[in-house]
């Protein structure tokens, strides 16, 4: 019997939901197959098995979590023996039962009760940690729900028709409870509840704490970058008629960020407690918006990159991002990120740095603004970025003088492929 486990796909994981099973019980399987989409805290990944051998059993269905080693499917020979063991209680787990049998008689002797036993004193319920956080949201008592879900387990759906039915009362209050756990606005029909999707979960969770751990501070330069669109619209008729990829601004000041970042590498650093980290490639991660959340692809080495390069792989990156099919790599090793909400129309703001990194470029939009030039009035496009920096990391002066670089590259945008 081989077992499929839960992998770690991403270095933030705790945990993974089971999107799609692509492979069924009686199935063969081979290395290399992908049997399952896991929804990680980043993206939708595919898993691939490890062993050959037949399906027999799916012990996580589509759409449970389940905490990183924990299996989720077992592999045999088709002969049905795996499934069986898997399905046979361990005796080790039996053993601790007996002498607390014979202190408190009424408490059930299997160490994994069925779902006909949810409701004896001593049993806990078998429940997925996606039902058990929706069982609190919606005051449903697991000892009175059936679990419809492999060996019994309680899923999100029997937990959202217990509540519908009203079949399941919620469990008594604590004293705790109206303060720890305010449910009125969840139950109301006002609102509609819709549960966080790893990838929000973590992101609120990383984002917090970078927000309370990381002393942020803020820098916002204008610039003028009326010369870089003429040389953007010039750059792309040039690449059009060579066959290569259009350049977007966004290209533009990535590669300028990772110029100014190769000039000012005390920029290119982490805070890692009693130490520095001074980070050798400059390996920018660019965020994406995407249905379920926001997920930050990594461009490596940006400095070493042609505008050209960064404009085909930035495009290749976000198209996946928006896909789920981003994998681990290309979603770690950020040294520095880029927020840009210019193509909303948002002039300006502050973004939160992505830990451990320690500095975040927001970009809002070009706008076309009034400028003195020799003593008359002209026209420029004006961009205004904004560095937020970990101030545990990164001095005010140092902060300044990166952004003064960068703001020389994009005034004066030939240096940016010089």
């Amino acid at each position: 019997m081989t077992e499929i486990q839960m992998p770690r796909l991403s270095d933030t994981m705790e945990e993974g939901v089971i999107a799609t099973w692509r492979k069924q019980v009686g199935d063969q399987i081979n290395r290399g197959d992908v049997v399952a989409e896991i929804e990680t805290d980043k993206a939708i990944m595919e898993l691939e098995a490890y062993d050959d051998g037949v399906l027999e059993k799916v012990l996580v269905g589509e759409g449970e979590t389940a905490p990183i080693g924990t299996p989720i499917a077992v592999l045999g020979d088709g002969s049905g023996k795996a499934a069986e063991a898997a399905s046979a209680p361990a005796p080790a787990a039996e053993k601790p039962a007996e002498p607390a049998e014979q202190a408190t008689p009424a408490a059930p002797a299997p160490a994994e009760p069925t779902p006909a036993a949810n409701g004896e004193r001593g049993a806990k319920p078998k429940a997925s940690p996606l039902a058990k956080a929706v069982a609190r949201e919606l005051g449903v008592d697991l000892a009175s729900v059936q679990g419809t879900g492999p060996g019994g387990r309680i899923i999100r759906a029997d937990i959202e028709a217990a509540a519908n039915s009203g079949a399941a009362a919620p469990a008594a209050p604590t004293a705790q409870e109206p303060t720890a756990q305010p449910a009125a606005p969840a139950v109301s029909e006002d609102v509609e509840e819709i549960p966080l999707n790893n990838i929000r979960k973590v992101t609120a969770k990383r984002l917090t704490e970078s927000k309370q751990q990381a002393p942020h501070f803020y820098l916002t330069s204008a610039i003028d970058v009326t010369d870089l669109m003429a040389f953007r619209a010039n750059l792309n008729e040039r690449l059009q008629a060579a066959g290569g990829p259009k350049v977007s601004v966004n290209d533009l000041i990535v590669k300028a960020v990772a110029t100014a970042l190769r000039a000012n590498p005390s920029v290119n650093v982490s805070f890692a407690g009693d130490k520095m980290l001074q980070h050798k490639r400059i390996n920018l991660g660019v965020a994406v918006a995407i249905d379920s959340g926001l997920v930050v692809p990594v461009i490596k080495d940006a400095d070493r990159k042609s505008v050209s390069e960064i404009a085909a792989e930035s495009r290749e990156l976000a198209g996946r991002a928006r896909e789920g099919k981003l994998k681990l790599d290309e979603m770690s090793g950020g040294t520095f990120s880029i927020s840009n909400l210019g193509m909303f129309g948002i002039e300006q703001f502050s973004a939160v740095i992505n830990p451990p990194e320690a500095g975040i470029l927001a970009v809002g939009a070009a706008r076309d603004e009034v400028q003195v030039r020799d003593g008359e009035f002209v026209a420029r496009k004006i961009l205004r970025v904004t560095l937020s920096a970990d101030h545990r990391a990164v001095d005010g002066a140092v902060g300044a003088a990166f952004l003064q670089q960068l703001t020389g590259l994009l005034e004066d945008p030939i240096r940016i492929i010089a």
